[in-house]
């Protein structure tokens, strides 16, 4: 009997609690349950939940006390009761959420209805750490000034998404040893919560993004899946047994590492064949200018034969990094997306699709090849929903005690 991959990890029943710390399990269902069915009524969150529901009016009461949850017009003209609609408050919680890239931030608020109120992007040749945290501090203070005056008590903090080891790659870019030794002398974290007067969480962008981009898919949503996003270099993330597979230094999932065959039989990184980075290589070799500022505005008509060149290549190099990975973590599902124009990226994951076929099966199904839904906005995204998950809705025992 073949055993499903696709389970909804968002599901909001009682079958995920654990024996320790009952009631804030049993309130997080609730809350879980009122996000993902907005307007249910008490006694259906109760059936959802599998809560009784004298539990599920207690609890109701309590997170309506505490500004998560409120109550809609009573419904009328239906057999029994009249029904109170249940929801999100959305001024229940705010965060902010900024990605720190390669060649750009990103800087969003978002409440806890997922309204995004706020928005601020900047681009740049390569990641200056004074000039960064100067931009955080500043865009994160007019953001905080957006929230509703009586609500501003209710901002979480920022969640600050970056490539792991972002000192690395700099040279690449354009920066000096200077500008990347100031990275490695740096405490991220501190920095970050100086500039803005926040507390600050800190993710890996793949895994952030991933994180977005699984709260994105329509239910039921998969419990195990791989991601990937072809921005500067390629941010990637995995979900293992409804878990984000962060690893021991929060950096796991570097699927743009995996090393691949190339189209002259050399091995390479996934990284330096299937990025943007790699485009601009192939266009500064041929004596074609690289646009400046975000991809996603870029010319790409006037860039082929260049950009067909790159999706052929890149394909290949993408579609074996998911297999090699589903190899070692088994899921059903890839979600694939880019930086660039929804064309663009629709035409890479055809490409994808298609050399996902030709790849050999042993002993495991192919996986499906799905869009994302979020673009490039989608690590900003993830880094102001995962602080407001591990605080409110998640049952991992960790984030039940305060862990991030």
């Amino acid at each position: 009997m073949k055993k499903s991959l696709d389970n909804d990890h968002f599901e909001p029943g009682s079958k995920r609690m654990s024996g320790s710390g009952i009631r804030i399990n049993n309130e997080r269902a609730v809350l879980t349950a009122a996000a993902v069915t907005p307007g249910s009524s008490s006694a259906e969150i109760a059936r959802e939940t599998g809560l009784g529901p004298q539990t599920v009016s207690r609890i109701l009461s309590d997170l309506e006390m505490q500004g998560l949850v409120m109550r809609g017009d009573v419904r009328r003209g239906q057999r029994g009761q009249p029904a109170t609609p249940i929801y999100l408050d959305p001024n229940g919680v705010y965060t902010i959420g900024c990605e720190i890239g390669w060649r750009h931030i990103e800087v969003i608020l978002r409440n806890l209805g997922g309204e995004i109120l706020g928005h601020h992007r900047r681009d740049y040749t390569f990641p200056d750490a004074t000039v960064v945290f100067q931009e955080l501090g500043s865009v994160s203070r007019l953001l905080t000034g957006l929230i509703p005056e009586g609500f501003r008590d209710r901002l979480l903090g920022v969640g600050l998404a970056m490539p792991g080891g972002i000192f690395r790659n700099i040279d690449l870019l354009g920066g000096s040893a200077k500008d990347a030794q100031a990275w490695v002398d740096l405490d991220i974290v501190a920095k970050a919560e100086e500039a803005t007067g926040l507390k600050v969480f800190f993710f890996n962008d793949g895994n952030a993004a991933c994180w977005a981009e699984l709260a994105a898919v329509p239910p039921p949503r998969p419990n195990n899946l791989a991601y990937i996003l072809v921005s500067t270099f390629v941010g990637a993330g995995i979900i293992a047994e409804g878990r984000l597979w962060e690893g021991p230094t929060g950096n796991s999932a570097n699927l743009g590492s995996i090393t691949v065959t190339d189209r002259l039989g050399n091995q390479n990184f996934v990284h330096l064949i299937a990025s943007i980075m790699a485009l601009e290589t192939k266009l500064f070799a041929a004596g074609v200018a690289v646009p400046a500022g975000n991809p996603r505005d870029w010319n790409w008509e006037s860039l082929e034969p260049h950009v067909t060149e790159w999706i052929d290549e890149a394909s290949p190099a993408i579609a074996k990094a998911i297999a090699n990975t589903s190899a070692v973590i088994e899921f059903g599902t890839a979600i694939v997306d880019g930086v660039m124009p929804r064309a663009v990226v629709d035409r890479l994951i055809e490409r994808i699709r298609h050399h996902t076929l030709e790849l050999p099966v042993l002993t495991s199904d192919r996986p499906t090849i799905i869009s994302g839904r979020l673009g490039g906005l989608a690590p900003a995204r993830g880094a102001a929903l995962l602080p407001i998950y591990r605080a409110y809705f998640s049952r991992d025992w960790d984030h039940v005690q305060g862990g991030n």
